[in-house]
């Protein structure tokens, strides 16, 4: 596997056999699913984001690493998780620097399904707000199953439109999208994406993949420009993310 390949086609890092590996359960829930009863793509964000969490309380890093900030995050849909079902999560770093790392997480469930994502993480001072370095003790369990210990980051989608857009969709918040820091939650950037989706795309193995340029705060007005196969959420004439998808081939869905 070509792990120096930096684009949105590159294959994720395997499962390691030794190392830091945390792992989680729990049933899947109606409230995280869609109309045809497949796991939604914001219920897998918010799974991500339970299971970092619990990962930090794990490791005891909460007091000393108690916030991070997502940069992108790329889920395969391999084989979809349909409710009922119980979630197994493994989460591990597959890619390291001095403050940041990608997080991998690979979703099985008990019907089959099987969902493989990666999420590229900033570590960051709360008093600042700026990146910070990550501890020895928190990198040495970090490194112990990271392929990439040179790990950089790199933009894989671009923030204008791949063609001419549909008009602007307004996409109204409410308070219940917002965190504690009055931005939106990172799971909430998902739901345009998931409604964009073509019905051809999720009847088979496909990447969706949601890049944060910035922040949304409360009170901006929100709007969606959705392109071919990519979608950019706008805030302040300007795309705060921005996220494309599209069919994964065999060769590509080798996670090998």
């Amino acid at each position: 596997m070509n792990r120096t390949k930096v684009d949105d086609h590159v294959a994720m890092a395997e499962l390691p056999t030794t190392g830091s590996i945390f792992q989680a359960s729990w049933p899947v829930r109606t409230g995280d699913i869609h109309t045809d009863k497949q796991l939604r793509l914001d219920a897998i964000a918010r799974y991500l984001q339970d299971a970092g969490f619990d990962n930090l309380v794990d490791r005891g890093a909460m007091d000393t690493h108690p916030l991070w900030m997502v940069r992108r995050t790329v889920i395969d849909v391999l084989e979809p998780v349909v409710w009922p079902d119980r979630v197994h999560l493994q989460r591990w770093c597959s890619g390291l620097s001095n403050k940041w790392c990608s997080m991998r997480v690979r979703i099985r469930s008990d019907g089959g399904g099987l969902i493989e994502t990666e999420a590229f993480w900033i570590n960051i001072d709360p008093k600042t707000g700026m990146p910070a370095s990550i501890s020895e003790k928190f990198t040495a369990a970090l490194a112990s199953t990271a392929v990439d210990q040179h790990l950089h980051w790199r933009r894989w989608i671009d923030p204008t439109p791949d063609t001419t857009p549909s008009a602007d969709t307004p996409f109204p918040l409410r308070s219940s999208d917002f965190d504690p820091f009055d931005h939106v939650n990172n799971a909430i950037y998902w739901q345009p994406v998931e409604d964009a989706l073509p019905d051809r795309l999720r009847s088979g193995p496909f990447r969706a993949i949601l890049e944060y340029t910035q922040p949304i705060k409360r009170g901006e007005q929100v709007s969606v420009r959705t392109g071919t196969n990519t979608l950019h959420i706008d805030a302040g004439d300007e795309a705060r993310a921005s996220a494309r998808w599209f069919a994964l081939t065999p060769k590509s869905n080798d996670q090998g």
